[in-house]
């Protein structure tokens, strides 16, 4: 299991757009891919649950990666949220 933090860079936040981008990465790996905002966890696989956390602009999150693919998939993860997930 990997993890690491990251501040979201997007002026809106994770709204549909950037959450439906930061889904379809995830969904490229195997493993388990979560991210904790709050005290709540969110499946980064699931639209409605990145929705559902709420995540705005200057906060901070943190993913946990699960797998075989786990080193891959944060740093793929985290290179997508710091590059702005496409907006």
């Amino acid at each position: 299991m990997v993890r690491q933090k990251v501040v979201i860079k997007n002026p809106t936040g994770l709204h549909l757009r950037p959450a439906g981008i930061l889904c379809k990465e995830a969904m490229k790996f195997k493993s388990l891919v979560t991210f904790t905002f709050r005290d709540n966890t969110a499946n980064a696989k699931s639209v409605l649950s990145v929705l559902g956390a709420c995540v705005k602009c200057g906060d901070e999150v943190e993913f946990t990666c699960e797998g075989e693919d786990e080193e891959e998939a944060l740093k793929s993860l985290i290179g997508a949220i710091e590059s702005g997930l496409g907006e």
